[in-house]
């Protein structure tokens, strides 16, 4: 267990801790609410979750939450699924998110960069005007509150404006990446029957354009809720007849008019990865996300006013919702639509360099892929301004921990490390950033304010240094509120809360350690049991994937109809690199000794490539149960494969060992 870290890799400076906003909070919420003043964050997170109640309303007080009629209550119901909160208050989320504009008018909101890395600002009082002409818009197209509105969109200014301007009206916004092909776009868009679709002629990616005129004609012919289609020449076309002029729509002068909508108003909806059947339409509140993305990147990441956040996203990612949600903090925005490692590895670098971010968010996957690639960010490129690199997506193995940390500390800078850890389901995070807490190699600092995160046994008893079900006893205002399209909410309940009656279950595998800290040891379901020993994929994939010659990993584990249990581990080689008997011994010897002699694979076998979701992550259950005898279809959607012909590999080999 990584408890034996007891060295912090990183420690917050006097100075930082008491700059912070979280201790700040902690102060006034003692003062105010009965917090407790000292004792740290462990306190106050304990608070936190025992006076639930108390800790919101101090929440939506710090950050001036403007309700335009005020809540009974804070907690109207509190039982898991179907908790209600602030019942009978109203509030708009695009009203807060845009609230710089009033203050700080000719400064940016957001800096737009593309493949050149020249960022282009756009001012928070421009955002104002074109959410506020965009809006009326809507109004006259006859958009109504709850109206869905999607967007087929890369990560640019007008998807932001887009979907403020639903906001604002009450509608209900959705959107997918331009990469995605029509089908995916579809399995998302029908569940929900979007009235207005955004949409760019293309997408300019890796230094090529991609043309997706053809896309959006069939998403058009299949979404026949559509009343509208608004054409964003990003590659300079003509718009398709019938389709509406971005620029027609966003011209006018005039001010938002922001609909006050229950706390409980439907704000957007997320989807699942959607590997093995349609994707969850998963539907998250103004109120609940506002509140819950204030208190996630005012007090864990600690943005304000002066801060500049970039996060590498694509809008089909719930990290791109979050990124959004930045503006709420009066923080700059900073919009990336490209490639993530073009021209080079150091493509991400370079543009926090050139935007002076001072939070930059990225996958475990790219930091990995620097590491082993050679690139020395803070030696190549002027990263100063920068105070935190924060991961998600999967787990940061402690090299990359490591890395990040020697690579800044060479250059003489003080890096805060935040490896986060959440779900779309949330929109948030469960656990990952405190600017006040020390830094453990391979660890999550610690759960988020309000989240009462357990990790439990299978028979529901909380386990403490020991690997256990990621659950969360006590409702988030950003739960879903339900699922689209399922009326009797038996999906959203099988999803969440079959295993423990009334308690959230995330389906991660973590160790909530006696230090407070939190390790993430991969997808619960893809768990791998030998002989009652349990251990999670990204455990392998860690220790393996530190051999230059493995680019990635793929681990599945799987009972056999005899009793047995055959686990084999997939190698996607580098360039160049072949796998002999040597390199057999020495992947073998890595995993014995570095984890679990039980865990040594029974197979080793070279894939042509390691599949993913369109977001980025390992598809490991569907490989499961391919080479358990499902046949593709069966297995997994596969529009939500960014590679089926390398699912066909692994179809081919289940029929030959059958």
């Amino acid at each position: 267990m990584s408890t034996a870290n007891a060295t912090p890799l990183w420690q917050p400076t006097e100075e930082g801790i008491a700059r912070a906003q979280i201790t700040r909070f902690q102060a006034w919420a003692a003062e105010q609410h009965g917090a407790p003043a000292d004792g740290g964050y462990a306190a106050l997170h304990r608070w936190s979750v025992d006076e639930l109640d108390t800790f919101w309303k101090s929440v939506t007080e710090w950050f001036d939450v403007r309700f335009s009629t005020p809540c009974a209550r804070v907690l109207g119901d509190r039982s898991m699924p179907g908790a209600e909160w602030f019942p009978g208050a109203t509030l708009n989320y695009a009203e807060h998110a845009l609230r710089a504009a009033e203050t700080r008018p000719d400064e940016p909101a957001l800096l737009h960069v593309d493949e050149t890395h020249e960022p282009t600002p756009v001012s928070w009082s421009e955002l104002r005007r074109q959410v506020g002409s965009l809006a009326a818009e809507l109004r006259a197209l006859g958009v109504r509150p709850g109206d869905r509105v999607s967007g087929y969109l890369p990560n640019i200014p007008q998807a932001v404006v887009a979907l403020l301007a639903t906001a604002a009206v009450g509608g209900v916004w959705t959107s997918c990446a331009p990469d995605f092909g029509a089908r995916s776009v579809l399995d998302r868009f029908q569940q929900v029957e979007p009235v207005v679709l955004f949409t760019v002629d293309g997408y300019r990616y890796g230094g090529k354009e991609h043309d997706r005129r053809d896309t959006v004609a069939e998403l058009r012919r299949e979404l026949p809720t559509l009343r509208a289609v608004v054409h964003i020449p990003l590659l300079g076309t003509q718009a398709p007849e019938g389709a509406l002029e971005w620029s027609a729509l966003t011209s006018a002068d005039v001010d938002p008019v922001f609909e006050q909508v229950p706390f409980d108003h439907p704000l957007w909806v997320l989807y699942s990865s959607g590997t093995t059947g349609l994707p969850k339409a998963i539907v998250q509140s103004q109120g609940g996300i506002l509140v819950e993305h204030l208190k996630q990147l005012g007090l864990h990441c600690d943005l304000g006013p002066e801060d500049r956040f970039f996060w590498y996203t694509s809008t089909g990612w719930m990290m791109w919702n979050f990124l959004v949600s930045g503006l709420l903090t009066g923080t700059t925005i900073v919009l990336y639509d490209g490639s993530p490692g073009y021209p080079d590895t150091g493509a991400q670098w370079r543009i926090a360099e050139r935007t002076g971010a001072t939070l930059f968010g990225t996958s475990a996957a790219y930091v990995m892929a620097c590491r082993k690639a050679g690139v020395h960010p803070a030696r190549d490129f002027d990263l100063t301004r920068v105070q935190c690199v924060a991961t998600t997506g999967s787990p940061l193995p402690p090299d990359g921990f490591r890395w990040l940390h020697d690579e800044f500390a060479e250059a003489g800078a003080d890096l805060w490390i935040a490896s986060v850890s959440g779900g779309t389901d949330v929109c948030s995070c469960f656990a990952g950033a405190v600017p006040t807490l020390p830094v453990h190699i391979g660890e999550l600092q610690a759960p988020g304010l309000g989240t009462d995160l357990q990790s439990w046994d299978p028979s529901g008893k909380p386990l403490v240094d020991e690997v256990g079900e990621l659950v969360v006893t006590n409702p988030m205002p950003s739960m879903p509120i339900r699922f689209w399209n399922d009326p009797d909410g038996s999906r959203y309940h099988d999803s969440y809360f079959d295993t423990y009656p009334g308690v959230w279950r995330h389906g991660d595998w973590i160790t909530v350690t006696s230090r407070g800290s939190v390790v993430i040891h991969g997808r619960s379901d893809s768990t791998l049991n030998r002989q009652g020993v349990r251990m999670g994929s990204a455990d392998i994939y860690e220790a393996v994937e530190r051999l230059p010659e493995i680019k990635e990993s793929l681990v599945i584990g799987i009972e056999q109809p005899d009793g047995g249990y055959w686990m084999p581990l997939f190698v996607h080689l580098a360039p160049g690199a072949v796998l002999d008997e040597a390199l057999l011994g020495r992947i073998k010897q890595t995993i014995r000794e570095q984890l679990s002699p039980r865990h040594v694979p029974d197979e080793v076998i070279e894939v042509p490539g390691v599949p993913h979701t369109l977001t980025g992550k390992r598809i490991e259950v569907p490989v499961k149960r391919l080479l358990q005898g499902a046949t593709l279809e069966k297995a997994v959607n596969v529009g939500s494969v960014d590679n089926v012909e390398l699912l066909r590999f692994y179809e081919d080999l289940a029929r030959k060992r059958a």
